[in-house]
């Protein structure tokens, strides 16, 4: 059953594809299919109440954002639960016609990507979720004492037992990925990294390079032309976030050159601030994807806005300087 049909029961009427939105898509990782450009990030939905949750999983549905990141440990699972509840409880979702992805690997105080963490993790995830498999399995963050066979006996577990179709990372640099990759037989096909247009060394010690500047340093390993050279997509978690986890850049007095900037852009495009802060991320030809960290339907419907534009190239070096970055 497609996106249109599933809308239907919504709204319990024939509708016109005309009347759908369509969203813009991206090919998830290596040609595996198409997916939308913004991720309903679910971080923030622990507190919602069920009847919330099924409106908010509505209002995304309806604007074509049919992708929900979870994690286990958000909101100590209370957002999966919730929304799983939700999801379970209405007929009208179908769930050929939602993605989900999970997360897990963080626990109190330190990392766990044993074979047997991961394993329970998964069913947890699938019993809160109410859901019989995970589209997508990301590994939340770097587990130094990682061995990475347990990670491939982890997998090839799920995958063949049907729980997980894909798998994926987050927050891991080239080589974690490579050494992940030497063991595991499934493609790893997303890596879900923080990004936004004042924390963006992912393109910044690109364009500074051979400089001695402070963005000309390498945090990541060159992972973005990595991700690009092995058909990997790159999730951007924490949009609109400063540096230092100061809070969202949007509106606040430690960047009044950009926000300007966008305020300026906005009004061109007759859009919010924040589908222009959405677009600046969308249109790197990476091709990433955003995930939303928002509780509010209006909030999730002024980023899913920004596919409907496309920055020129001036604008968006307009919008990279005024946050403090360089070009040499």
């Amino acid at each position: 059953m497609g996106l249109g049909i599933c809308l239907t029961h919504y709204w319990n009427k024939k509708i016109t594809a005309k009347e759908i939105f369509t969203m813009k898509e991206i090919i998830l990782g290596n040609h595996i299919r198409k997916v939308p450009s913004v991720a309903v990030g679910c971080m923030r939905l622990s507190e919602k109440s069920k009847d919330e949750m099924n409106r908010f999983i509505h209002a995304a549905l309806e604007q074509g954002a049919y992708l929900f990141d979870h994690a286990d440990i958000y909101g100590d699972g209370m957002s999966e639960s919730i929304f799983g509840e939700a999801f379970a409880d209405d007929s009208s979702i179908k769930r050929e016609d939602i993605y989900l992805q999970s997360k897990c690997g963080i626990r109190q105080g330190f990392y766990d990507l044993s074979k047997e963490h991961i394993l329970k993790s998964v069913d947890g995830i699938l019993q809160r979720l109410h859901t019989d498999y995970l589209d997508l399995l990301l590994l939340h963050r770097p587990d130094t004492l990682v061995e990475p066979e347990d990670v491939a006996a982890a997998f090839d577990v799920l995958y063949e037992s049907g729980k997980v179709r894909h798998f994926g990372v987050s927050n891991h640099k080239p080589m974690q990925i490579e050494l992940l990759q030497k063991y595991v037989r499934q493609p790893l096909v997303v890596n879900q990294v923080q990004f936004s247009i004042p924390v963006s060394n992912l393109v910044a010690n690109g364009m500074e390079v051979n400089m001695e500047t402070p963005g000309s340093i390498d945090h990541d390993g060159s992972l973005l032309d990595y991700c690009r050279l092995h058909n990997i997509t790159l999730q951007a978690w924490s949009p609109f976030q400063m540096p230092a986890w100061k809070g969202c850049f949007l509106g606040s007095d430690e960047y009044p050159e950009l926000n300007k900037k966008l305020h300026v852009i906005a009004e061109k495009y007759n859009v919010s601030d924040t589908t222009i802060a959405a677009a600046w991320i969308l249109r790197h030809p990476a091709n990433m994807q955003i995930v939303t960290g928002t509780a509010s339907e209006s909030r999730l419907k002024e980023i899913i806005a920004a596919c409907d534009i496309t920055l020129t190239r001036e604008e968006w070096y307009e919008l990279y300087l005024a946050a403090g970055h360089l070009l040499p």
